[in-house]
């Protein structure tokens, strides 16, 4: 498949001759600060800070030089003044790698706040059960970089978690990220400028809603990737607004991410039980949605890293992976995935020639940017009807579907929508 489609971009850069893509500036996020000095005062509450208590930081911006940490607690509450109003930064962080870290604890509260430019994540949050994150910003400041930490909010093996009113800026990685986690609620947030704004990985039970992304790479990406200890499924997105996510890929080289092309709305990968019904996706360079196997990133041989950084692993960046067909426990087939009742529109008229897919609908879906697209790519000796792997894409707007038949080289490349218009069980 990567031969072929750089033949084909060969042909089209020959045809075109002096085309030029025009590469727009990173965005950038620059608010006015003026710090106070307060680490110490604050530093003690959280290392002093028992079960039920509440931790109220007062009105001001305060700079920290290490991470902020709570083990092991119960019924506890962090507050701030608002996120206009309180202001957690790390920038220049020498010690630690988050900004705020909570772990092995019940029934947290983090709300009305702005955590900035931790060296790694600014919030994260492991081995927890009930957490309700509310009206809280992270970002980094400046430009967006892959020198930038990886996860604005960050929970990872967690269950019964609520993220409402939160804005994400400038994640390397995902600006709101749910991991390994279960029974999980995503709604009435803000991502942009971020590598994703949006994504559930290996998650069970999610309900992504009434959030606004963009000017991120990808708005949303729901994942199941290989040899982690849970695999997700029964992922639910609603009454989403996601439009306009174009920025360039500035990703951590090798990781999951970074393979994913600049002007891709929605990603539905090795997931199964996805109902993606009532948003609107729109103005998308590659295509506004694409439901995809792992395959189609395990076969691009620029992505095959099979091993980050020691310290990029340790902050959760997932690479692209070539041996996870030994893990027995994987499907890195999307299957019972319904698409319905969306509306989604473009205003862009051409793809993108910035990668090898947006070269592909050039020459091959009459240089139509797709609404939806699906690689086709299935287990040996499946089929497109099986219960298991079923694709339905009802009762949306008008849309440009499109049928890669990725496996064959594009083979039975096809728009014909029929076979897929159906209903999951």
């Amino acid at each position: 498949m990567k031969k072929t489609l750089v033949l084909l971009g060969v042909i089209v850069l020959v045809g075109l001759g002096t085309w030029l893509v025009n590469q727009p500036k990173m965005p950038e996020y620059n608010p006015e600060r003026n710090y106070l000095d307060m680490e110490e005062t604050i530093l003690e509450a959280f290392i002093l800070a028992k079960d039920s208590a509440i931790i109220q930081l007062p009105e001001g911006h305060f700079l920290f030089s290490q991470e902020l940490s709570i083990n092991g607690k119960k019924n506890l509450t962090i507050k701030g003044m608002g996120m206009d109003k309180t202001v957690l930064s790390f920038k220049g962080q020498t010690k630690g790698a988050q900004g705020i870290l909570i772990s092995n604890s019940k029934n947290i509260t983090v709300a009305d706040l702005t955590i900035e430019d931790a060296a790694g994540d600014n919030l994260k949050i492991t081995d927890c059960d009930t957490v309700l994150l509310q009206n809280v910003r992270t970002a980094w400041t400046g430009r967006a970089s892959t020198e930038n930490g990886a996860y604005g909010i960050y929970p990872v093996l967690s269950k019964n978690l609520v993220i409402e009113n939160c804005e994400a800026i400038g994640a390397s990685d995902a600006g709101i990220y749910v991991g390994q986690s279960e029974e999980v609620i995503i709604r009435n947030n803000k991502a942009f400028y971020n590598v994703a704004g949006i994504e559930s990985e290996n998650s069970t039970h999610v309900e992504i809603y009434n959030n606004e992304v963009f000017e991120n790479t990808s708005g949303l990406l729901i994942f199941n990737l290989p040899n982690l200890t849970r695999y997700g499924n029964h992922v639910t997105a609603h009454h989403n607004t996601i439009y306009n996510n174009n920025i360039e890929n500035f990703g951590v080289k090798g990781s999951i991410v970074s393979a994913v092309p600049k002007g891709t709305g929605v990603v539905i990968m090795a997931t199964q039980h996805v109902s993606f019904y009532s948003n609107t996706v729109k103005d998308h360079k590659t295509s506004n949605l694409s439901v995809v196997s792992y395959e189609i990133f395990a076969a691009d041989k620029d992505m095959q890293t099979d091993v980050l950084a020691t310290q990029d692993r340790d902050q959760g960046i997932r690479s692209v992976e070539t041996n996870y067909k030994q893990d027995q426990f994987y499907n890195p087939y999307p299957g019972q995935v319904s698409i319905s009742e969306n509306v989604f529109e473009n205003s862009f008229r051409f793809p993108t020639l910035s990668n090898e897919y947006g070269i592909l609908m050039l020459l091959k879906n009459k240089a139509i940017i797709p609404d939806v697209v699906y690689d086709g790519i299935l287990p040996s000796g499946a089929n497109l009807q099986d219960e298991e792997h079923k694709i339905c894409i009802s009762n949306n707007s008008t849309l440009n579907f499109v049928y890669m038949d990725a496996a064959r080289d594009f083979k039975d490349f096809s728009n014909d929508l029929s076979i897929f218009n159906c209903t999951l069980e």
